[in-house]
């Protein structure tokens, strides 16, 4: 499909904080893509919870997965409507970057931790990551990305800030970026980052009901009364009366990704006539995000997200989960503040002393790099004894 005037035009991009020259063989947005796929943060996702811990079993999704499959849906949307396909593919792939081990869970018992000291907020680690705390090249620190690249990842969940008083209640780890005003958080993202939210959305949707499925936590009857799910199994039952019930999931999650692409590329359009944005300026400016689902699909998504918060989220397997992962951020964090001797050798130099703000924000960059394995390893080698000792 030809280009939309609306579209991010990597040949026009804003730039980098780095200058550095643009290749044919590469879009600037192809090499944003590829320092986050070659970057070590992106790695340590595949050992990064999405709802079940890493060693809960290996069919379970991890950081990783999700973001290949956010990335695949991104892709498609973005090609549909003219857009910049490299862009879309390289924010959904980076959404994730800066969230710490054990899901939500972990960014809890980590923003806890971190209350005193600025806080913790996933999306602002996702940019210190990307513009400090990335360590591949000679001449910059971070991946020196494209300011579009840096814009999506800020706001792709909407505009950061509404007033000028907003800067100062901002994460630190955002305030702590060089000339971060210059991302412009008072507007929406450019369309691609938009496409990789929304990609996002459908992504974690669907393929919670298949993992929640798949282990146990809820069945097929128990979601059937369910808007929208209860469909697309009923359908699947009328199509394929006798195949089998791994198969019925597999069909009916991919149904419930098509209608939801659906919906949002024709409640898409729509906004797109409305508005007639003819650059991309235009949709960061507009007084709605341009790339959202109906008003009659979130009205159906609300008991199901209401649904996976009872039935997945909250359910007991889940929370003794999530308990023990929040208690191995949480003491984590409180030996390393105290006792900062304990940390790599590599890390004790940025700190300033027991319980001092440096250190705070050292230990925190580290928890959060840590994968779920990783953290339990740390925790048994420094509350175990024998760990090291022996017996």
């Amino acid at each position: 499909m030809a280009r939309a005037p609306y579209a991010s035009d990597p040949y026009n991009a804003r730039g980098r904080a780095i200058p550095q020259p643009t290749t044919s063989e590469r879009s600037p947005f192809q090499r944003d893509k590829d320092r986050i796929i070659h970057s070590s943060a992106f790695r340590r996702l595949k050992g990064k919870t999405q709802v079940f811990v890493a060693h809960e079993g290996d069919y379970y999704r991890t950081r990783l997965t999700h973001s290949i499959e956010v990335s695949q849906i991104a892709r498609s949307i973005a090609r549909v409507l003219g857009l910049d396909e490299d862009l879309a593919e390289c924010l959904a792939l980076a959404h994730d970057l800066g969230h710490p081990p054990f899901g939500h869970a972990g960014e809890d018992a980590l923003s806890k931790a971190m209350a005193a000291y600025g806080g913790f907020d996933h999306n602002a680690q996702t940019l210190r990551i990307v513009t400090h705390l990335e360590s591949r090249y000679a001449e910059f620190d971070g991946l020196n990305l494209t300011w579009e690249t840096l814009e999506g990842i800020a706001k792709h969940n909407g505009p950061v800030v509404t007033r000028e008083a907003d800067y100062k209640t901002l994460p630190w780890a955002l305030r702590a970026i060089p000339d971060y005003q210059a991302l412009e958080l008072h507007t929406f993202a450019g369309p691609e980052a938009q496409v990789a939210a929304i990609s996002d959305d459908i992504a974690y949707i669907n393929h919670d009901i298949d993992d929640g499925l798949r282990a146990g936590l809820f069945s097929v009857d128990d979601i059937r009364d369910v808007p929208f799910v209860g469909e697309a199994f009923a359908d699947v039952d009328r199509r394929y009366p006798d195949i089998s019930s791994d198969r019925k999931i597999h069909e009916a999650v991919r149904d419930m990704i098509g209608h939801m692409v659906a919906d949002v590329l024709s409640e898409t359009r729509r906004r797109l006539e409305k508005h007639d944005p003819q650059s991309p300026d235009d949709i960061r400016h507009m007084p709605e995000a341009v790339c959202d689902f109906s008003e009659a699909f979130r009205e159906k998504e609300r008991p199901l997200r209401e649904f996976l918060m009872t039935r997945m989220y909250r359910h007991y397997l889940v929370n003794r989960m999530m308990a023990q992962a929040s208690r191995v951020v949480g003491e984590l964090f409180e030996l390393f503040i105290a006792d900062p001797s304990v940390l790599p050798t590599e890390l004790q130099a940025g700190c300033a002393g027991p319980h001092a703000l440096e250190t705070a924000r050292v230990v925190s960059d580290y928890i959060a790099s840590m994968t779920d394995n990783f953290a339990i390893a740390e925790h048994r080698k420094l509350f175990t004894a024998t760990a090291y000792l022996g017996g």
